[in-house]
């Protein structure tokens, strides 16, 4: 007998290649597509700052007129998000409740609230894979059980993935019920939810948005076939990277469907560039990251997570003030956090050297901080993505190349020498003449005051010097990894790593000269 069904949106908030509404059309006499907005779990399983706010309102607008095409609608219900779902259930007589398959521990708290639910109100509950390239626990099978911790491990365990599922049509969904035009059910607005006001983000949220993105990028196929992420620029003054994340994180955009689209592209080009710098490398990334979440306890947290390096910390909470609010002195830093506050997006790289320079490199502040900091402000802000790169720019996990300490001066003025982009983000800096502007507390005063900003009063001087504290860090680092050496290797592969080998073998041999073959710092 067809299933009456709710379709329980949470991430996948788009029509095309969606598994779990195909199999949910497909099964059942009516479906009624809902999205639980749920203020109180959003606010505090996922730490949803207002850009994010807006981009998801701005991406449930679109699903809902997607759904109006084909004579459905979403019905968007605000409220706990188990009151609602009981409510539903026995006013629309449920017999099925699908929903996607998601690795965050939040979300499987959810789905086993749903199904001890379903147990107890007789209805069956459905969840398929639809936010991941492949299914993470499957990885984890071919791998012994355990999730593979390292990319060359990890892609060891591939095949290809599924392909994506055929497109929604209006054929799939019985007309809707007038009532779901009811006034009870639209899209919040902002202010509704008492969201503060934002300035435009270059980025709009939705199926749609993310389509056309997606589409303007594979038109120049040279451009993706070459594709190599170290080459792009951090601080280009328009995304020098696709910008499509945010419309991955929140299910916008399918992974497969950009898999498959590029796989096109690369069986029509005679060289391209290969994983991990291409744009499917950054994809199976993702999946890395994705299926070591799924099975490592507490990996958002340093404590209790066995693969991360147990590191103490400063706790100061007015330089981590300093450096979330843009105030650090180092202008480089400061335009980063600037624009990722204002816009929600900042390049990889750029994270790489905020994330540094709050980590291992100038202040010691643990990566946690600067993860929530993430979690809130960026728009592409992902639970196992956000968690897993900031152990990774801290150098707990799975980046081991340490004594590379980003320079908050050189590297910025390398692929940008005249700064505009730091002139675009820090209006007050604009007018230094470029030999100063990447350090402006070296310009001569009467240079301060031609520009219109004084050092240390309508700027602040730098809060670090940089090479004295990042010089002090990387031995503290050092120390760390030597004495915690049974955790540092986890997360790389060992033969294509001498250092590591000689470093588990001196400590096997009890060498007391330790600083032997030590590596120098390298700031870049």
């Amino acid at each position: 007998m067809p299933h009456r069904t709710i379709h329980l949106f949470r991430k996948g908030l788009r029509l095309h290649d969606n598994p779990t509404l195909l199999a949910a059309v497909k099964s059942s006499e009516v479906v009624y597509p809902v999205y639980i907005l749920d203020r109180k779990f959003l606010m505090s399983a996922m730490k949803i700052g207002a850009l994010r706010w807006h981009f998801l309102l701005q991406s449930l607008e679109d699903l809902q007129t997607n759904l109006r095409k084909l004579n459905s609608c979403l019905w968007v219900i605000q409220g706990d998000y188990e009151s609602v779902l009981r409510e539903q259930v026995q006013k629309w007589n449920i017999t099925q409740v699908t929903l996607d398959d998601e690795i965050e521990p939040f979300y499987k708290e959810m789905e086993r609230t749903i199904q001890t639910l379903g147990k107890e109100m007789g209805f069956e509950v459905l969840s398929l894979v639809g936010n991941t390239l492949y299914d993470v626990r499957r990885i984890r099978e071919l791998n012994g059980g355990m999730p593979p911790l390292t990319y060359k491990r990890f892609l060891h365990r591939l095949g290809d993935p599924k392909m994506p599922v055929q497109d929604l049509t209006a054929n799939d969904f019985e007309p809707t019920p007038e009532v779901c035009l009811d006034e009870h059910y639209r899209v919040p607005l902002p202010e509704d939810l008492e969201i503060p006001k934002e300035s435009p983000s270059p980025w709009r949220g939705g199926e749609t948005s993310g389509l056309q993105r997606l589409e303007q990028h594979l038109q120049n196929q040279g451009w993706v076939a070459n594709f190599a992420k170290p080459r792009t620029i951090p601080n280009a003054l328009l995304p020098s990277t696709t910008g499509l994340s945010p419309y991955f994180s929140f299910g916008c955009l399918s992974v497969r469907t950009f898999f498959y689209r590029l796989s096109n592209v690369y069986a029509q080009s005679k060289n391209h560039s290969l994983p991990p710098v291409s744009l499917q490398g950054q994809l199976l990334w993702r999946e890395l990251f994705y299926t070591v979440a799924s099975a490592t306890p507490n990996f958002t947290r340093m404590v209790g997570n066995p693969i991360c390096l147990q590191i103490e910390w400063y706790e100061d909470a007015e330089k981590l003030h300093k450096w979330r609010t843009a105030q650090t002195g180092f202008p480089w830093i400061d335009a980063i956090m600037t624009q990722l506050h204002q816009e929600g997006w900042i390049h990889h790289l750029a994270r790489h050297a905020v994330a540094c320079f709050l980590t291992r490199g100038d202040l010691w502040i643990s990566w946690e901080e600067g993860m929530k900091a993430f979690e809130e402000l960026l728009l592409d802000a992902d639970y196992s993505i956000n968690a897993g790169n900031w152990m990774w720019l801290s150098a707990s996990a799975f980046f081991h190349q340490y004594t590379r300490i980003f320079c908050p001066v050189r590297f910025g003025k390398r692929t940008d020498p005249d700064g505009k982009y730091i002139r675009r983000y820090l209006p007050v800096l604009k007018n230094f003449p470029s030999k100063y502007i990447y350090e402006p507390w070296t310009a001569p005063e009467e240079a301060q005051k031609e520009a219109g900003c004084i050092i240390g009063k309508d700027y602040p001087f730098p809060m670090v010097n940089h090479r004295e504290v990042s010089d002090h860090n990387l031995q503290l680092m050092k120390r760390v990894r030597e004495e915690q050496y049974r955790i540092a290797p986890l997360t790389r592969d060992d033969v294509d790593d001498p250092m590591e080998m000689r470093l588990k073998r001196e400590h096997s041999e009890e060498k007391t000269e330790k600083e032997k073959h030590a590596r120098s710092s390298e700031h870049i």
